[in-house]
Protein backbone atom coordinates (compact mmCIF):
# COMPACT_ATOMS: atom_id res chain seq x y z
CA UNK A 1 0.00 0.00 0.00
CA UNK A 2 1.57 3.50 -0.99
CA UNK A 3 1.32 6.59 1.52
CA UNK A 4 -0.17 9.36 -1.04
CA UNK A 5 -0.53 11.93 1.54
CA UNK A 6 1.65 14.18 0.97
CA UNK A 7 0.71 14.28 -2.50
CA UNK A 8 -2.28 16.25 -1.04
CA UNK A 9 -1.59 20.56 -0.48
CA UNK A 10 -0.12 20.43 3.22
CA UNK A 11 -3.10 23.25 4.21
CA UNK A 12 -6.01 21.05 3.08
CA UNK A 13 -7.58 18.40 5.05
CA UNK A 14 -8.76 14.94 3.56
CA UNK A 15 -11.86 15.55 4.99
CA UNK A 16 -12.28 18.64 2.87
CA UNK A 17 -11.09 16.89 0.32
CA UNK A 18 -14.07 14.34 0.44
CA UNK A 19 -16.32 16.81 0.89
CA UNK A 20 -15.58 18.66 -2.71
CA UNK A 21 -15.72 15.32 -4.18
CA UNK A 22 -18.82 15.35 -2.76
CA UNK A 23 -20.39 18.27 -4.10
CA UNK A 24 -19.14 17.20 -7.59
CA UNK A 25 -20.73 13.83 -7.68
CA UNK A 26 -23.69 15.45 -6.69
CA UNK A 27 -23.62 18.15 -9.17
CA UNK A 28 -22.77 15.88 -11.54
CA UNK A 29 -26.46 13.84 -10.74
CA UNK A 30 -24.64 11.07 -8.85
CA UNK A 31 -25.44 9.87 -5.34
CA UNK A 32 -22.84 9.89 -2.76
CA UNK A 33 -22.21 7.74 1.00
CA UNK A 34 -23.11 9.80 3.53
CA UNK A 35 -21.49 8.41 6.77
CA UNK A 36 -22.48 9.51 10.68
CA UNK A 37 -21.23 7.43 13.69
CA UNK A 38 -23.26 4.00 12.48
CA UNK A 39 -25.38 5.39 9.91
CA UNK A 40 -24.82 5.27 6.35
CA UNK A 41 -27.19 7.09 3.81
CA UNK A 42 -27.61 7.10 0.79
CA UNK A 43 -28.16 10.73 -0.80
CA UNK A 44 -29.44 11.75 -4.38
CA UNK A 45 -30.46 14.76 -5.05
CA UNK A 46 -34.23 15.19 -5.61
CA UNK A 47 -33.92 17.64 -8.45
CA UNK A 48 -31.37 15.44 -10.49
CA UNK A 49 -34.17 12.84 -10.13
CA UNK A 50 -34.60 10.97 -13.89
CA UNK A 51 -36.99 7.88 -14.44
CA UNK A 52 -33.92 5.75 -14.60
CA UNK A 53 -32.68 6.83 -11.07
CA UNK A 54 -35.73 6.31 -9.85
CA UNK A 55 -36.45 2.98 -10.57
CA UNK A 56 -33.16 1.88 -8.93
CA UNK A 57 -33.77 4.06 -6.12
CA UNK A 58 -37.27 1.94 -5.74
CA UNK A 59 -35.46 -1.45 -5.81
CA UNK A 60 -33.03 -0.74 -2.93
CA UNK A 61 -36.49 0.44 -0.96
CA UNK A 62 -36.41 2.41 2.37
CA UNK A 63 -36.10 6.10 0.47
CA UNK A 64 -37.16 9.28 2.05
CA UNK A 65 -37.17 12.77 0.80
CA UNK A 66 -35.51 15.71 2.87
CA UNK A 67 -37.26 19.18 2.68
CA UNK A 68 -35.77 22.54 4.33
CA UNK A 69 -38.00 24.14 6.75
CA UNK A 70 -38.83 26.93 4.20
CA UNK A 71 -40.02 24.46 1.70
CA UNK A 72 -42.20 22.64 4.11
CA UNK A 73 -43.84 25.76 5.07
CA UNK A 74 -44.69 26.51 1.71
CA UNK A 75 -46.17 23.05 1.67
CA UNK A 76 -48.41 23.80 4.98
CA UNK A 77 -46.15 22.67 7.63
CA UNK A 78 -44.76 25.00 9.78
CA UNK A 79 -41.02 23.89 11.55
CA UNK A 80 -38.10 25.08 13.13
CA UNK A 81 -36.09 22.87 10.87
CA UNK A 82 -35.94 20.17 7.79
CA UNK A 83 -38.24 17.67 8.12
CA UNK A 84 -38.63 13.63 6.18
CA UNK A 85 -41.61 12.57 3.98
CA UNK A 86 -41.54 8.57 3.59
CA UNK A 87 -41.70 7.68 -0.32
CA UNK A 88 -43.39 4.11 -0.54
CA UNK A 89 -42.67 4.46 -4.22
CA UNK A 90 -39.96 6.81 -5.77
CA UNK A 91 -42.72 8.74 -7.94
CA UNK A 92 -41.06 11.38 -10.23
CA UNK A 93 -44.57 13.26 -10.40
CA UNK A 94 -44.86 13.68 -6.82
CA UNK A 95 -41.61 14.27 -5.80
CA UNK A 96 -41.19 16.78 -8.52
CA UNK A 97 -44.38 18.68 -7.14
CA UNK A 98 -43.27 18.51 -3.37
CA UNK A 99 -39.99 19.91 -4.24
CA UNK A 100 -40.98 22.66 -7.09
CA UNK A 101 -44.25 23.59 -7.14
CA UNK A 102 -45.74 27.00 -5.43
CA UNK A 103 -49.26 25.17 -5.04
CA UNK A 104 -48.41 21.77 -3.51
CA UNK A 105 -49.69 20.26 -0.21
CA UNK A 106 -47.92 17.71 2.63
CA UNK A 107 -49.85 14.43 1.78
CA UNK A 108 -47.65 12.35 4.34
CA UNK A 109 -46.56 12.69 7.89
CA UNK A 110 -43.13 14.57 8.50
CA UNK A 111 -41.09 13.09 10.74
CA UNK A 112 -37.31 14.96 12.12
CA UNK A 113 -34.03 13.92 10.96
CA UNK A 114 -31.22 12.90 13.12
CA UNK A 115 -27.71 14.59 12.24
CA UNK A 116 -26.37 12.94 9.49
CA UNK A 117 -29.57 13.82 7.21
CA UNK A 118 -29.33 17.75 8.47
CA UNK A 119 -25.58 17.14 6.72
CA UNK A 120 -27.15 16.31 3.53
CA UNK A 121 -28.98 19.31 3.31
CA UNK A 122 -25.95 21.43 3.90
CA UNK A 123 -23.97 19.69 1.44
CA UNK A 124 -26.84 20.26 -1.15
CA UNK A 125 -26.44 23.67 -0.45
CA UNK A 126 -22.58 23.75 -0.76
CA UNK A 127 -23.50 21.98 -3.80
CA UNK A 128 -25.79 24.81 -5.19
CA UNK A 129 -28.49 22.21 -5.40
CA UNK A 130 -31.91 22.49 -4.66
CA UNK A 131 -32.09 21.99 -0.30
CA UNK A 132 -33.75 18.42 -1.09
CA UNK A 133 -32.67 14.95 -1.40
CA UNK A 134 -33.57 11.58 -1.53
CA UNK A 135 -32.15 9.59 1.40
CA UNK A 136 -31.82 5.27 2.00
CA UNK A 137 -30.37 4.00 5.07
CA UNK A 138 -27.68 1.27 4.00
CA UNK A 139 -26.77 -1.48 5.95
CA UNK A 140 -23.45 -1.68 4.24
CA UNK A 141 -21.34 0.31 2.25
CA UNK A 142 -21.87 0.00 -1.42
CA UNK A 143 -18.67 0.10 -3.86
CA UNK A 144 -18.92 3.15 -6.27
CA UNK A 145 -20.18 5.92 -4.16
CA UNK A 146 -18.26 8.43 -2.76
CA UNK A 147 -18.13 8.27 0.74
CA UNK A 148 -17.82 11.48 3.17
CA UNK A 149 -18.93 12.56 6.89
CA UNK A 150 -21.11 14.71 8.28
CA UNK A 151 -18.81 16.15 10.92
CA UNK A 152 -16.60 16.89 7.66
CA UNK A 153 -19.54 18.31 6.12
CA UNK A 154 -20.02 20.97 9.05
CA UNK A 155 -16.47 22.36 9.30
CA UNK A 156 -15.91 22.66 5.76
CA UNK A 157 -16.37 26.40 5.57
CA UNK A 158 -14.67 27.12 8.43
CA UNK A 159 -11.74 24.94 6.87
CA UNK A 160 -11.58 26.26 3.34
CA UNK A 161 -11.39 29.74 5.04
CA UNK A 162 -8.15 29.01 6.70
CA UNK A 163 -6.72 27.35 3.50
CA UNK A 164 -7.77 30.73 1.04
CA UNK A 165 -4.46 31.41 -0.58
CA UNK A 166 -3.44 34.35 -3.10
CA UNK A 167 -2.91 32.42 -6.61
CA UNK A 168 -1.85 35.54 -8.52
CA UNK A 169 -2.12 38.92 -9.30
CA UNK A 170 -1.24 41.32 -12.15
CA UNK A 171 -2.70 44.87 -13.50
CA UNK A 172 -6.06 44.95 -15.43
CA UNK A 173 -6.95 48.54 -16.52
CA UNK A 174 -10.46 48.88 -16.51
CA UNK A 175 -13.03 51.23 -17.73
CA UNK A 176 -12.90 54.71 -16.03
CA UNK A 177 -10.17 53.12 -13.35
CA UNK A 178 -6.99 52.32 -15.75
CA UNK A 179 -4.73 51.55 -13.02
CA UNK A 180 -6.26 48.61 -11.26
CA UNK A 181 -5.27 44.92 -10.64
CA UNK A 182 -6.85 41.76 -10.04
CA UNK A 183 -5.86 38.99 -7.54
CA UNK A 184 -7.12 35.62 -7.12
CA UNK A 185 -7.54 33.28 -4.38
CA UNK A 186 -8.41 29.89 -4.67
CA UNK A 187 -10.49 28.73 -1.65
CA UNK A 188 -13.81 29.38 -0.23
CA UNK A 189 -16.81 27.82 -0.69
CA UNK A 190 -17.34 24.88 -3.12
CA UNK A 191 -14.69 24.54 -6.23
CA UNK A 192 -14.78 28.00 -7.29
CA UNK A 193 -12.20 30.90 -7.12
CA UNK A 194 -12.79 34.33 -5.64
CA UNK A 195 -11.02 37.66 -6.67
CA UNK A 196 -10.49 41.16 -5.31
CA UNK A 197 -10.27 44.51 -7.61
CA UNK A 198 -7.32 46.31 -6.60
CA UNK A 199 -8.40 50.03 -7.53
CA UNK A 200 -6.11 52.42 -7.18
CA UNK A 201 -3.37 52.81 -4.74
CA UNK A 202 -5.54 52.68 -1.43
CA UNK A 203 -3.87 53.65 1.58
CA UNK A 204 -4.00 50.65 3.88
CA UNK A 205 -2.47 52.46 6.92
CA UNK A 206 -5.95 53.68 7.11
CA UNK A 207 -9.69 52.59 6.33
CA UNK A 208 -9.71 51.08 2.81
CA UNK A 209 -12.93 51.81 0.86
CA UNK A 210 -14.04 48.28 0.37
CA UNK A 211 -16.87 46.65 -1.35
CA UNK A 212 -18.17 42.93 -0.76
CA UNK A 213 -20.14 42.25 -4.23
CA UNK A 214 -21.28 39.14 -4.90
CA UNK A 215 -21.65 37.87 -8.57
CA UNK A 216 -24.57 38.25 -10.36
CA UNK A 217 -24.24 37.21 -14.22
CA UNK A 218 -27.53 38.99 -15.21
CA UNK A 219 -26.75 42.33 -13.93
CA UNK A 220 -23.12 42.80 -13.84
CA UNK A 221 -22.54 41.05 -17.36
CA UNK A 222 -25.98 41.84 -19.33
CA UNK A 223 -27.13 45.14 -17.16
CA UNK A 224 -30.27 43.09 -15.85
CA UNK A 225 -33.02 45.86 -15.24
CA UNK A 226 -34.01 43.29 -12.50
CA UNK A 227 -31.62 44.47 -9.62
CA UNK A 228 -29.55 47.27 -8.95
CA UNK A 229 -26.26 44.67 -8.75
CA UNK A 230 -24.27 46.19 -11.93
CA UNK A 231 -25.11 49.51 -11.66
CA UNK A 232 -23.51 49.65 -7.95
CA UNK A 233 -20.73 48.03 -9.36
CA UNK A 234 -19.67 50.48 -11.69
CA UNK A 235 -20.28 52.96 -9.60
CA UNK A 236 -17.98 51.18 -6.64
CA UNK A 237 -15.16 51.59 -9.32
CA UNK A 238 -15.72 55.26 -10.57
CA UNK A 239 -15.78 56.06 -7.03
CA UNK A 240 -12.81 54.40 -5.72
CA UNK A 241 -10.93 55.47 -8.80
CA UNK A 242 -11.84 59.41 -7.98
CA UNK A 243 -11.09 59.21 -4.43
CA UNK A 244 -7.71 57.13 -3.35
CA UNK A 245 -8.50 53.64 -4.69
CA UNK A 246 -10.20 50.64 -2.97
CA UNK A 247 -10.73 46.92 -2.82
CA UNK A 248 -13.58 45.60 -4.26
CA UNK A 249 -14.12 41.40 -3.29
CA UNK A 250 -15.74 40.21 -6.31
CA UNK A 251 -17.56 36.59 -4.50
CA UNK A 252 -18.86 33.80 -6.51
CA UNK A 253 -21.92 33.81 -4.99
CA UNK A 254 -24.61 34.16 -7.13
CA UNK A 255 -28.20 34.54 -6.09
CA UNK A 256 -27.59 35.42 -2.66
CA UNK A 257 -25.61 32.04 -2.37
CA UNK A 258 -28.27 29.84 -3.94
CA UNK A 259 -26.33 29.53 -7.25
CA UNK A 260 -27.58 30.52 -10.95
CA UNK A 261 -30.10 27.88 -11.18
CA UNK A 262 -31.91 28.52 -8.55
CA UNK A 263 -31.73 32.38 -9.01
CA UNK A 264 -33.22 31.44 -12.83
CA UNK A 265 -35.49 29.87 -11.32
CA UNK A 266 -36.60 32.48 -8.44
CA UNK A 267 -36.71 34.53 -11.80
CA UNK A 268 -39.91 32.16 -12.76
CA UNK A 269 -41.48 32.69 -9.82
CA UNK A 270 -41.03 36.52 -9.63
CA UNK A 271 -42.80 36.44 -13.27
CA UNK A 272 -45.78 35.36 -11.47
CA UNK A 273 -46.11 37.93 -8.73
CA UNK A 274 -43.81 36.32 -5.96
CA UNK A 275 -41.15 38.53 -4.92
CA UNK A 276 -37.84 37.75 -4.32
CA UNK A 277 -37.66 36.54 -0.83
CA UNK A 278 -40.98 34.30 -1.61
CA UNK A 279 -39.76 32.91 -4.61
CA UNK A 280 -36.80 31.62 -2.77
CA UNK A 281 -38.60 30.40 -0.05
CA UNK A 282 -40.63 28.29 -2.60
CA UNK A 283 -37.61 26.81 -3.75
CA UNK A 284 -36.64 25.77 -0.04
CA UNK A 285 -34.27 28.80 0.65
CA UNK A 286 -33.98 31.42 3.54
CA UNK A 287 -33.80 34.85 3.03
CA UNK A 288 -29.55 34.63 2.68
CA UNK A 289 -27.85 31.44 2.03
CA UNK A 290 -24.08 34.07 1.84
CA UNK A 291 -21.10 34.05 4.05
CA UNK A 292 -18.98 36.47 4.60
CA UNK A 293 -16.03 34.69 6.94
CA UNK A 294 -13.86 33.84 3.52
CA UNK A 295 -14.10 37.69 2.36
CA UNK A 296 -12.54 38.80 5.37
CA UNK A 297 -9.68 36.21 5.44
CA UNK A 298 -9.27 37.93 1.44
CA UNK A 299 -9.14 40.92 3.29
CA UNK A 300 -6.35 39.88 5.57
CA UNK A 301 -4.44 38.14 2.99
CA UNK A 302 -4.29 41.81 1.46
CA UNK A 303 -3.32 43.45 4.47
CA UNK A 304 -6.41 45.42 5.03
CA UNK A 305 -7.62 45.61 8.56
CA UNK A 306 -9.85 48.96 8.55
CA UNK A 307 -12.98 49.04 6.38
CA UNK A 308 -14.87 52.02 4.84
CA UNK A 309 -17.33 49.42 3.77
CA UNK A 310 -19.48 50.36 0.71
CA UNK A 311 -22.81 48.94 1.16
CA UNK A 312 -26.90 48.70 2.31
CA UNK A 313 -26.90 45.67 3.62
CA UNK A 314 -26.29 45.17 7.13
CA UNK A 315 -25.61 41.95 7.15
CA UNK A 316 -22.27 42.33 5.47
CA UNK A 317 -21.20 45.17 8.09
CA UNK A 318 -21.76 43.14 11.09
CA UNK A 319 -19.89 39.93 9.33
CA UNK A 320 -16.72 42.03 9.15
CA UNK A 321 -16.82 43.16 12.31
CA UNK A 322 -17.56 40.05 13.72
CA UNK A 323 -14.38 38.65 11.95
CA UNK A 324 -12.12 41.70 14.26
CA UNK A 325 -11.74 44.14 11.33
CA UNK A 326 -12.58 47.64 12.05
CA UNK A 327 -15.74 49.06 10.45
CA UNK A 328 -17.28 51.94 9.13
CA UNK A 329 -20.12 51.99 6.33
CA UNK A 330 -20.59 53.88 3.32
CA UNK A 331 -24.21 54.09 1.98
CA UNK A 332 -24.63 52.57 -1.60
CA UNK A 333 -27.67 52.42 -4.07
CA UNK A 334 -28.44 51.71 -7.63
CA UNK A 335 -30.97 53.39 -10.04
CA UNK A 336 -34.14 52.38 -8.79
CA UNK A 337 -36.50 51.56 -12.00
CA UNK A 338 -39.99 50.52 -12.96
CA UNK A 339 -37.97 47.18 -13.03
CA UNK A 340 -36.49 46.59 -9.71
CA UNK A 341 -38.04 49.37 -7.46
CA UNK A 342 -40.39 46.72 -6.00
CA UNK A 343 -37.14 44.54 -5.56
CA UNK A 344 -35.02 47.35 -3.56
CA UNK A 345 -38.69 47.93 -1.51
CA UNK A 346 -38.47 44.28 -0.67
CA UNK A 347 -34.87 44.28 0.51
CA UNK A 348 -35.59 47.48 2.32
CA UNK A 349 -38.62 46.22 4.31
CA UNK A 350 -38.07 42.29 4.25
CA UNK A 351 -33.99 41.89 4.32
CA UNK A 352 -33.16 45.14 6.59
CA UNK A 353 -31.08 46.64 3.71
CA UNK A 354 -30.60 50.64 4.09
CA UNK A 355 -31.90 51.49 1.26
CA UNK A 356 -34.40 55.05 0.19
CA UNK A 357 -37.08 54.10 -2.12
CA UNK A 358 -39.90 55.02 -2.76
CA UNK A 359 -42.51 52.62 -4.17
CA UNK A 360 -45.43 53.96 -6.62
CA UNK A 361 -48.51 53.60 -5.57
CA UNK A 362 -50.72 51.36 -7.83
CA UNK A 363 -52.43 54.50 -9.40
CA UNK A 364 -48.83 55.90 -10.32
Amino acid sequence: MHDISGLFPAHESLGAVSVERAIAELRAGRPVMLTETAVRLLVYPAEQLDSHAADSLARIGGARLILSEQRLGRLGVERDGPGLIALPDVNLDRISALILDEDARIDSPVVPPIPAEEAALDLLRLAHLLPAALLIRLDAPVAGLNEVAGCDIRAFRARKITSLRLIGRAPVPLEGAPHSEIAVFRGGEGLRDQAAVIVGEPDLSGPVHVRLHSACLTGDLFGSLKCDCGDQLRHTVKFMAENGGGVILYLDQEGRGNGLATKIRAYGLQAKGYDTYDADEILGFGLDQRRFGYAARMLDLLGVTRVRLMTNNPKKIEALRAAGLEVSDQRIQGRPTPHNIHYLATKRDRAGHLLDVDVPTAED
